[in-house]
This record gives structure tokens, sequence and C-alpha cells, in this order.
């Protein structure tokens, strides 16, 4: 009876001692091979150092935090896959994913087994319009985008004529038939609408059917190694076609694959957090590194700041409380200060444009 009772205590005393030494686990997915994989190393960086800024002082709720990255590979039964991963994994938060097309399927699956998903890439609407009450992300929405973009070219370009090429992806369609929406509405009707097939290594199709069609600017949505291509492969036939494009063009790897032709290339973004005073001691750690925190680094650091901050507010890891933390509080984060509303979405959104210059994208004056 003694030493039942003595196995029985050493026992607790191993589950109280595990509990107080566990771990929190995050996960990050996105695209972390194939052509996308330049940006899904952004999103993994910027949430490995906010992990470690958070086990530095402390954890959560005195815990400390493990990351664990998968690899959607920016397709949506991947990201399915990639979910079940994380979900069986146990982690209470997903820094993810980058893609809409692998965001949306894999949200569903986060919402069964109770898991926050907060994305620092993800754009198309239908996001967070499902009404999933663990989704949220620190970034705009296509529709919001989709108006600045359809209003500069309406106002730049309404005497020209004006293709809206897409490529066919939830993310790349479904930005550039809101920029499409906007310039209808304007009273502009484009020249050219088509899609094109991403993943290709040549795209004169397109670039003669701008050409034909006597396009001035052409308006791509799409990823950012294919507008690349586009833009390369005109310039590289004397086409002086205006490119402009979305997001996704914010990464350095753009100018890499399009070279000289990256040059005068337009595109929206969000307001660039390393001009954040609160972002500067974590630029500054980036570079240390040689890593520039571009594109959606510092996205996906301030998504787990913001999570972090909910978890403290709430004093708990609990799925419900946190939503109610994340939803009724603001959060100084790298990306300023930040609040969301009831469906998930940023409270204020700010698409700003930029132009690529010398090799880098730098706000347009």
């Amino acid at each position: 009876m003694h030493r039942i009772l003595a196995v029985a205590v050493v026992t607790l005393a191993a589950v109280i001692s595990h509990s107080a030494h566990a771990e929190v686990l995050v996960g990050v997915s996105a695209a972390m091979t194939g052509r996308l994989a330049w940006i899904g190393e952004q999103g993994q960086r910027g949430a490995e150092m906010a992990v470690a800024d958070l086990n530095v002082t402390g954890g959560v709720l005195g815990q400390p935090v493990r990351l664990i990255t998968v690899d959607d590979f920016c397709d949506p039964e991947q990201a399915v896959a990639a979910a079940e991963k994380l979900v069986a994994d146990g982690v209470v938060l997903v820094v993810g994913h980058y893609c809409s097309g692998a965001s949306i399927p894999a949200s569903k699956i986060y919402e069964a087994a109770g898991v926050l998903q907060i994305s620092p890439g993800s754009t198309n609407p239908l996001l967070t319009e499902q009404g999933r009450s663990n989704v949220f992300r620190v970034i705009g929405r296509d529709d919001a985008q989709g108006i600045v973009a359809g209003n500069y070219l309406a106002d730049h370009w309404s005497d020209k004529k004006i293709a809206i090429l897409h490529d066919g992806t939830m993310y790349g369609k479904g930005l550039a038939d809101e920029t499409r929406k906007q310039l209808n509405k304007r009273g502009v009707t484009e020249a050219l609408y088509r899609a094109y097939a991403p993943a290709k290594n040549d795209y004169s199709a397109e670039i003669a059917a701008l050409k034909i069609a006597g396009v001035a600017v052409a308006y791509v949505g799409g990823y950012h190694a294919e507008v690349a291509l586009i833009v390369r492969g005109a310039r590289d036939r004397g086409n002086k076609v205006q490119l402009i494009s979305g997001d996704a063009l914010a990464t350095e790897e753009f100018a890499l694959i399009a070279g000289p032709a990256a040059e005068g290339t337009l595109f929206t973004f969000s307001a660039d957090p390393r001009r954040n005073p609160q972002a500067a001691p974590a630029v500054e750690r980036f570079r240390a590194e040689n890593f520039e925190p571009a594109g959606y680094t510092l996205l996906s650091y301030g998504a787990v700041q913001a999570w972090a901050q909910a978890v403290k507010e709430a004093g708990s890891l609990d799925l419900r409380e946190v939503i109610t933390s994340l939803r009724t509080h603001q959060f100084d984060t790298v990306l300023g200060r930040i609040d969301f509303d009831d469906k998930g979405d940023l409270t204020v959104q700010s698409w700003v444009w930029y132009i690529w210059k010398d090799g880098e994208y730098v706000p347009l004056e």
C-alpha cells in the first residue's frame, strides 16, 4: 500500500513539474518550397524572431513558446494536410497561411480543432467573411486594395487602353476582379481581360496579346514570380507597357527575377512596418543577421505579438477567452497599434503605393 502511494506521489510530482515547464506550441504554415518559398521564409523568420523575443521575457503566462513550421506549398490540399499536422502537434496558434487559397480551406480545420489562426498575408475577403470566430489577419482585404488600385488606374490612365490580367488563383483573380469592379464603377472599361496560367516559364502569348490590343497599362493580379517574367519578357520585346500589381510583389525576389525590367513597376502593399519606430529594434536585429525584414516578415512578427498580448490580457490560453481579448483590446506591435473588428479584420487598413527602383521597393512619391 505504501509503495502504491509513493508511486502515485512521484507520478503526480512529475505531472506538476511537466506542467510547470510545458511548452506553448505555435505553428507557421506557408510555402516553404517552390516558387513562393522566398515569401514563406519571410513569414518563418518573422515568427521565429517574435517567439525568441517572447521567450527572452518569459514566454507566455510563464511558459516557453516553441515554433513548428510546415510547408503548405500555397496549395489547398497541402494546406489542409499541413493544418491537420499542426493540430495533431497541439499548436494553439497558427501564423498563416500566406496564400488565400491555402488559408481558406485550412481555416475549417482550425475552427473544428479550436486553434487560433492569424494570417499575415491572405487578403481575399472570404477568409473573414466565412464567419469563423477563430480567424484573424494582420493585413488588409482585397476589396479595399482593389478600390485603391481601380481608382489609381481611372485617375491616371482613363484615356489609355487598360488590361486586367490574373492567374486564376483565389488571390490573383480575386484582387484583379476587385480592381476591375472599381475601375468599371469609375466609368472606365478595360480593353482586355485575360487569365494566364501560373508557374510557366514563358509568357510571350500574354505579352503579344497586350501589344495587339494596344495596351498602355496592365494590372496583374498574381504572384511575384509570374509578374516578374511578364515585365521582363515585355521589356525584352521592346514593349513599354506599365505593369501594376498588388501586395505579392513585396519581395526582393521580384527584382532578382525581373532584373532591370523591374524598374518602375508599381504595386500596393501595407504601410512599410520597417519605418515604424516600434519596429526599429527588431529590424536592427534582422539586419545584423544579414536578413532584410521586407514584405511579410514583420507582419508575421506582429501576428505573434498581438496573440501574446491578447493571451496576457486574457490571463489564459483558452481559445474563447483569447478571441474575446483580441476583439476588445488594442495591441502595440511592430505594425503600430492595431485592433480587430468582429470579423477578425484590422479596423484600420492602409494600402500604400510602392515603386520598384534600383532593385528595391520604395513608397511612390
